[in-house]
Parts: structure tokens; sequence; C-alpha cells
């Protein structure tokens, strides 16, 4: 099996479990279905240029801040932070599980999942 594959599948499984979770908390499957892909708002940055595209898709498509959101909403207990966080995380594995990538600022076709084979 070729590394890519076990790395989409990898991603896939996170996806699964993130979806777990949504589900253990008892969150509405409507908002997680109506805010799946509002992470690609980050897109818009593209408008601009390449430059600034890649730099907003990234943050977007980091897992940093939905980790920190995450992180934030156990500690203060909040039910929208933990549900925005996850749906947010959720997306960023569903993306890598389909080979959408981490952008490089010359073009949007170009990602780092790419550089594996």
């Amino acid at each position: 099996m070729k590394l890519r594959k076990i790395i989409s599948l990898e991603y896939l499984i996170a996806l699964l479990v993130t979806v777990f979770f949504y589900w253990h908390f008892e969150f509405s499957f409507l908002y997680f279905v109506l805010l799946l892909l509002l992470p690609d708002i980050t897109m818009l940055g593209y408008i601009v240029n390449t430059k600034v595209g890649a730099l907003f898709y990234n943050i977007g498509h980091s897992l940093v801040l939905p980790g920190i959101l995450l992180i934030i909403g156990f500690v203060t207990a909040s039910s929208p932070l933990l549900m925005a966080s996850i749906i947010w995380i959720a997306h960023i594995f569903l993306d890598r599980a389909l080979g959408y990538g981490l952008k490089y600022d010359g073009t949007f076709t170009k990602t780092h999942l790419q550089q594996i084979v």
C-alpha cells in the first residue's frame, strides 16, 4: 500500500473519531452538516493574490486554532465552542483524507500532501 493511501486512511479514521466525539456530546448533526464546509471561506484570500490566499487558507486549515479552541471549550465547559472546534477539526481531517493539504504561496493547487507518493 502506498504511503499516500495510508495517510489518507489515517485522516479518514481521525474524521470518524471527531464524528464520534460530536455524537458523544449529543450536538446537532444539522449544525454539523451546515457548518462542515464553513472553513473553506478562507479561500476568499485568493481574490487578493496567491500569497494572501495561501496564508488565509493555511490559517483556516491548520489544526492549531481549532485545537486551542477545543482546549478552551473543555476548560470553560462551553458547548458552542466545543461544537464549533470539533466541526472545524472534522473539516480539516476530511480535506486531508481527500488529499487537500496546506497550500504553498505559488499556486492554489500545490499542497504539502502532494509531496507524498
